[in-house]
């Protein structure tokens, strides 16, 4: 379907839900619109606004068909969620979010059920963060829902079944550590079965493959012609994969930022993963189970930041850098490569809003990746998707501190132009910048070393209980 020419997607991540329409000759986004996500409290639990959100993309593609014209629909979303559809093709319940935390002795029930690591690929992760302590915990809660659920599908197959009306799953978010799936062997787990729903879970496809075309009453909502195509759809880190898997050769890591920071590598040094810090095996678009690593960058950057502007100056670095200023893991120990371990800052903490907080963090960010790349057994170029894309104390330090070329993604919002090149158009694509080494390049390295052994050195420290909120010094 090369001869698109406008493809909108929808591109639902944690913090904001938005509608982009990608010019296919160009691979560019020639409009954007957003709203933040807001958690809605229950009963019957903390759930996305999917009706808020499903006025606005509507609302959103009847302005761009009339103002440019849309041929197809694509979908892309963040992971760790899924859709329980009734009979009727309705919601049997709200959709959880993923970071409600799950009472001790429903969390306790489910490790019992849940297959092994070396099947899955999927470590023991907080909140709803696997599907399947999700589904547990909601037949736990509400008595009937296993009984009214005819259809288990992902978060992006639930925006292409109100568009299209068919159920279905895509293989990069039921292998986003759900506990469903096995990545190597590419069918389901063992788990579906345990909980009663094997034959709810609605048929795994492909990403690229066509869900269907758009129903009658969608069409004459927005304006759409009933012919219009709706692409099954895909995990958003996935999304930012995609475009590389088309134009790279040979070892490569892709770093997809965001409220999530993932590390994918494909393919990289035989490794053993290790769940405890995170680390897990993705699928990709095309089926491929990918190793990958992951923290909450985005989240982390806000809580330091604490909504301040981010203004660095050249001598703020080289502060920072005399100083020795290190923030030391983790600002989210919920999750990442330093579970458990409550954040701290070596030397003087930098004031709110200073310039000298605002690169700690940025090399704090960039150390953090640094590590997830190793424990994916990273071997050739890292490229940068995303917001930390645009930070050049970001990226100095990753080039540093890896000793591997650091690309940078030209695309603003990689997820949307993954998601728009599943119909195609991967001529248009164009080559990441590399990023030039800094001139402090071998200090930037001295602070990594120093960073990396205080960090290791605390994750083999006991420390007293983390309750999974961020611990600030």
């Amino acid at each position: 379907m090369t001869d698109l020419r406008h493809v909108a997607v929808i591109d639902i991540g944690k913090t904001n839900a938005k509608l982009a329409l990608v010019d296919m000759a160009t691979l560019t986004e020639i409009a954007v619109v957003t709203r933040p996500n807001t958690v809605l409290p229950g009963p019957p639990w903390p759930h996305f606004d999917t009706e808020g959100h499903w006025a606005f993309l509507l609302d959103a593609l009847k302005t761009f068909h009339r103002e440019y014209g849309v041929d197809a629909i694509s979908v892309t979303t963040h992971g760790a969620s899924v859709a329980l559809l009734d009979h009727h093709g309705d919601l049997a319940a709200p959709i959880l979010d993923y970071e409600h935390p799950i009472p001790p002795e429903i969390a306790a029930a489910y490790d019992a059920l849940r297959p092994a690591f070396d099947r899955t690929g999927s470590p023991r992760l907080a909140g709803g963060l696997n599907v399947g302590a999700q589904l547990h915990y909601q037949f736990a809660q509400v008595a009937d829902l296993r009984a009214r659920t005819a259809h288990i599908v992902g978060y992006p197959q639930y925006w292409g079944h109100r568009l299209t009306g068919v159920a279905a799953n895509d293989v990069t978010s039921i292998g986003s550590h759900t506990d469903l799936w096995e990545p190597r062997s590419g069918h389901l787990s063992t788990l579906p079965a345990r909980l009663g729903v094997a034959d709810k879970i609605a048929p795994v496809r492909k990403s690229g493959d066509i869900l269907g075309t758009l129903r009658p009453d969608i069409a004459g909502t927005t304006g759409l012609s009933t012919a219009t195509p709706v692409v099954c759809g895909i995990h958003d880190s996935n999304a930012s994969l995609y475009p590389h898997l088309m134009m790279q050769q040979g070892p490569f890591s892709v770093v997809s930022t965001g409220t999530w920071v993932i590390v994918m590598t494909m393919p990289g040094a035989e490794v053993s993963l290790d769940p405890a810090r995170d680390t897990l095996i993705n699928v990709n678009a095309l089926g491929d189970p990918v190793p990958s690593a992951r923290f909450m960058g985005g989240r982390e950057f806000e809580v330091i930041q604490g909504g301040h502007p981010f203004a660095a100056r050249p001598e703020d670095a080289q502060a920072v850098l005399a100083g020795e200023v290190m923030l030391l893991p983790a600002v989210e120990p919920s999750t990442g490569p330093f579970q458990g371990q409550p954040m701290r800052w070596h030397g003087p903490e930098p004031a709110a809003g200073s310039g000298p907080r605002a690169v700690a963090l940025s090399w704090y960010l960039a150390l953090m990746t640094r590590e997830c790349l190793t424990l994916t057994g990273a071997t050739g170029p890292t490229i940068v998707e995303g917001p930390f894309a645009r930070n050049p104390h970001y990226l100095a330090m990753l080039s540093a501190a890896a000793g591997r070329p650091v690309l940078r993604s030209q695309s603003t919002t990689g997820t949307s132009i993954g998601a728009a090149l599943l119909f195609g158009g991967a001529k248009a694509l164009t080559l990441p910048d590399t990023i030039a080494p800094a001139d402090d390049a071998t200090d930037l390295r001295r602070y990594a070393d120093t960073w990396t052994r205080r960090a290791n050195a605390d994750r083999h420290k006991p420390n007293p209980g983390i309750d999974g909120a961020p611990t600030r010094h």
